[in-house]
């Protein structure tokens, strides 16, 4: 006797993504999960359904994963001044004025810049905005969120001056004033004072982003370090129907969050999943930030911040293992990498199944490779930062120490995973650059011929499962996401083309045609 289903797809390619990498034509849903997988046959011989999709012989995968990125971040940042790409330091104050115009909050807020990408590699100094807007305070932050320019009035308003010092970062001062520049911990000093969005802001970040991410094929997202009161809209607007996307909400580690979730415990539903705290070890490569054994190639005697102290992430960890939180920690530089290593492995005690987790690994001392494997600890890295950094990244850390960054396929051998995401808006939101940067390290112009250090490619497979089983695993949520299996959520996306055959150039310009996530589409081209 057939089983009903709410839907049945078939004759499609179906790349389930399972232990065998299996390949099916159809699968039923019911209920917002998958409960049959197989041949057109099969499918029709067991299960009966009045609604069914002819997927025409198109490529369908689980929904993507982003492992880390700023899901709340990028929806707020689409209502400030968008830097991303700016040329010129020009073009930066042209876009800023023509955003003023238009702005209704009570400071001027953007965020993108890169000095790296201009022909005067330098950071700006805030005299053009002073002239321009000497009244209202003005917040620009750098693409990586480790720096940020402030006009004098931001900075007379947070009672930043030329004396004002910061452990773990650096408030810039030249000739005696200050530049308007301040990198890692001092960017807090400003961003504190900022006056907060509203709640009818922040529920229109959420659902842009949603949108947004939708379009590309991520269904799940890990939002990398969130306060309560954010993670408490979640669950509001996830109760309500409104927001639909699956949520791994790593919680900030302010003192305030800690006590309540280690009081709480974790939380676990089909929407939102709240059990792994973020921390900071170090900052960006791309502001000089990030923490390196020696120092920086293109700026001797600095070496970049760690912006906590050994005692403070020792006992942040010890804290996170007796609650049984995941600890998430970022490290960009070798020596933030070595040291979270260091306290891991004097927490954890040898093998382990916490997952506890690296992000960004960009830069790692070939001694320390072998330790992620040694701990279990997995890397969580975002391949679009290699082809973003690869322009100037030598430069900063010299001929030697750039063998071992971006070394994601050394990365994954060590526990035959790694975990992909973007650290969007870092980076761009689609998880099909992703998957081009990873499997051949070149950018969107096919640049450089071969790859970026191509010993670093991953397979189509492996990047695939990064971005699908490896994600979900690195959450704790490999039970439910995924995967095209019985059992799963019904989350898949349908793709214009297969990036598993598909040449490779073509990549980036594949198409997402439709989103589903519980078997409900949320999303059509």
């Amino acid at each position: 006797m057939r089983q009903d289903a709410d839907i049945i797809f078939y004759n499609g390619k179906v790349y389930t993504v399972d232990s065998t990498f299996s390949i099916a034509e159809s699968f039923a849903v019911k209920d917002g999960k998958i409960i049959g997988v197989g041949t057109n046959e099969e499918m029709v011989y067991r299960y009966r359904s009045i609604n069914t999709v002819d997927l025409k012989g198109k490529p369908v995968y689980p929904g993507f994963y982003d492992a880390h990125c700023h899901f709340f971040g990028y929806g707020s940042d689409l209502v400030k001044c968008n830097l991303l790409g700016t040329k010129s330091f020009d073009e930066v104050i042209e876009k800023v004025i023509t955003y003023s115009k238009a702005n209704k909050f009570e400071w001027l807020l953007g965020r993108g810049w890169d000095q790296n990408d201009w022909e005067k590699q330098e950071f700006p100094t805030n005299r053009k905005l002073d002239s321009l807007f000497p009244d209202i305070p003005v917040y620009l932050l750098r693409v990586d969120g480790h720096a940020a320019l402030c006009n004098s009035e931001a900075l007379r308003q947070a009672g930043v001056t030329a004396t004002t010092k910061v452990n773990g970062g650096m408030v810039e001062v030249a000739g005696g004033k200050l530049t308007g520049i301040l990198v890692d911990n001092a960017v807090d000093l400003v961003k504190k004072i900022i006056p907060p969005f509203d709640e009818a802001m922040n529920r229109k970040a959420f659902l842009d982003a949603q949108k947004n991410c939708f379009a590309v094929g991520l269904i799940s997202v890990c939002d990398a370090g969130l306060e309560r009161d954010t993670i408490d809209l979640i669950e509001k607007m996830q109760s309500e129907g409104t927001l639909k996307m699956r949520i791994n909400a790593m919680v900030s580690d302010a003192e305030k969050n800690l006590t309540y979730y280690f009081g709480r415990g974790p939380i676990k539903n089909e929407r939102l999943h709240v059990t792994s705290l973020k921390m900071y070890a170090d900052g960006a490569l791309g502001s000089r930030g990030a923490c390196l054994l020696q120092d920086y190639s293109d700026k001797k005697g600095h070496r970049g911040f760690m912006l906590h102290d050994s005692a403070y992430m020792t006992d942040i960890a010890k804290r996170c293992y007796e609650f049984g939180f995941q600890l998430n920690t970022h490290c960009i530089g070798d020596s933030a990498v070595r040291t979270i290593l260091k306290i891991y492995g004097e927490v954890l005690e040898g093998k382990n199944d916490k997952r506890w987790r690296i992000e960004h690994c960009q830069v790692v001392n070939p001694d320390d490779i072998s330790l992620f494997g040694k701990f279990d600890i997995i890397p969580s890295v975002q391949p679009t930062h290699a082809t973003s950094d690869m322009y100037w990244a030598e430069e900063r850390l010299g001929a030697e120490r750039i063998k071992t960054a971006y070394a994601y396929n050394d990365l994954m051998k060590q526990n035959n995973l790694i975990a992909f995401g973007t650290d969007f808006p870092v980076e761009n939101i689609n998880p099909l650059y992703t998957f081009y940067a990873a499997v051949a390290r070149k950018d969107l112009n096919n640049f450089p011929e071969g790859g970026y250090m191509p010993e670093n490619k991953v397979s189509r497979k492996d990047a695939l499962r990064a971005m699908t089983t490896w994600a979900a695993y690195s959450c704790f949520e490999e039970k439910e996401k995924g995967m095209i299996a019985p059992g799963m959520f019904a989350d898949f996306i349908i793709l214009s083309e297969d990036i598993m055959t598909a040449d490779e150039k073509k990549i980036p310009g594949i198409k997402v045609l439709s989103t589903y996530i519980g078997g409900e589409k949320v999303f059509e081209k």
